[in-house]
Order: C-alpha cells, then sequence, then structure tokens
C-alpha cells in the first residue's frame, strides 16, 4: 500500500520504480491520534511528511489569536514541502483531524537524492506551483464570493478528495467540527451554519456529524461559481 501511494504522489510520480523504492527506504513511519500536532507553527522544520491515511489540517493563528484553516490534506498528499528548501520556521500549525499515517523524509536525505536525481527537482517545482495555485485562487474566493458560495465551493472540494458515492448520493466523512469548516471557508461559524441550512431545506446536502451528503452536487456547483 505505501508503495503504491509514494508512486501517485505528484512530487515521485516521475520517478522510476527504482528510485521510488529507493526514495521510500530513507523514509520514516509516523503514527497520529486524532487532535495530535505533527507540528507547530514558529517551530524549526527540517522534513517533509507523506500522507498514506487519514486527514491532516493546516492552520495559521493571528496576531489577535484568531485562527484560520487552510487547507485539509488526505492520503497521497505532502505536508511541510516548504522547508525542504527553504529549513526554517513552519507557517503553520498541522493537526491530525482523523487518525493518520504518514511517511517523513528528512531534508538532508532530499537534498543528496536530488544531486543524484536531477529530474525530481522539476517535479517539485511543479508541485509547488500548484500548491500556490490553489492559494491564489483560495485568495480570490475571500474577495470576490459570497459566504454561502464559498461552503459550496468548500463541500465540492472536500468531496473531490474525500467523498465516495451511495444510493443517497455523494457521501463526504470531511472529520471537521463546524468551527473548522467555518474557520476553512474564512467566516463565523454562525454564517456558516446559516448557509449549510439553507443548502439543507433546499434539499442540496444531509449534514451528518462530522460527515455531509451531496444530494444535489450540480445545484451546489452552479452556487460555488
Amino acid at each position: 500500500m505505501e508503495e503504491t501511494i509514494v508512486a501517485k504522489i505528484p512530487l515521485f510520480e516521475g520517478m522510476s520504480p527504482e528510485e521510488q523504492d529507493e526514495l521510500r527506504a530513507m523514509m520514516t513511519r509516523t503514527t497520529l491520534r486524532r487532535g495530535e500536532t505533527l507540528f507547530t507553527e514558529g517551530e524549526q522544520g527540517d522534513r517533509l511528511y507523506v500522507l498514506l491515511t487519514g486527514k491532516i489540517k493546516l492552520g495559521h493563528t493571528s496576531a489577535d489569536g484568531r485562527e484560520n484553516l487552510l487547507a485539509v490534506l488526505g492520503p497521497g498528499e505532502v505536508v511541510g514541502e516548504l522547508t525542504l528548501f527553504d529549513p526554517g520556521p513552519r507557517s503553520t500549525t498541522a493537526t491530525a483531524v482523523a487518525p493518520t499515517d504518514l511517511l517523513a523524509l528528512e531534508h538532508g536525505q532530499l537534498m543528496n537524492f536530488i544531486e543524484n536525481h536531477p529530474a525530481l527537482a522539476k517535479d517539485m517545482l511543479r508541485s509547488l506551483a500548484q500548491r500556490l495555485r490553489r492559494t491564489n485562487t483560495a485568495l480570490a474566493d475571500l474577495v470576490f464570493s459570497d459566504v454561502p458560495g464559498r461552503v459550496a465551493k468548500a463541500l465540492l472540494d472536500l468531496a473531490d478528495r474525500f467523498g465516495a458515492n451511495t444510493e443517497d448520493g455523494l457521501h463526504v466523512p470531511h472529520d471537521l467540527t463546524q468551527e473548522e469548516l467555518a474557520q476553512l471557508v474564512g467566516a463565523s461559524r454562525e454564517t456558516v451554519n446559516k448557509s449549510l441550512a439553507e443548502f439543507v431545506s433546499r434539499g442540496w446536502i444531509r449534514l451528518e456529524g462530522r460527515a455531509v451528503t451531496l444530494l444535489d452536487v450540480e445545484r451546489l456547483r452552479r452556487r460555488a461559481r
């Protein structure tokens, strides 16, 4: 399973199976319980992590103590890759929102590997560019989209990565509390809950604790535009 996931990770998918095996041999395994912190904003970082199972939320705390949820990452995604190019303080806090297994790779090991496999550097730059593009899109949404539109878009994004088709609709076990979902959208919990209640009344979604079933994906997509 670990080898299959390593092969599908954008950072490493352009490598040969032999190179992927060599890189996997350098990695160590880490397990987190729900609510356990992987690293904290401001602490020194010298490694990246590849998610095998579970989910990690990336959060930032402002000077006045307010928390903002920047992203929720799942299996096959990478956490902490910026410190590989620029070792230094972490820019976010990474916390498990579900039981999570990860593989860790130290900065020095990867730099030595890249010296012998320089093509990997191009793949890493592409992955960083994709992350930056998603960040730019999220910033634009905060400026130009209303809260219901952002809620709809967040539900669709979570569904794309964590959803599974059922008889009732697209079931999405996002594992987020209502407060965390509000932080992800960049709005108050009350405003986000009002949007969710509206979607429920229209028959677009069904709320199920830390999960949601999307009953009318097309309507949500139109609302997210």
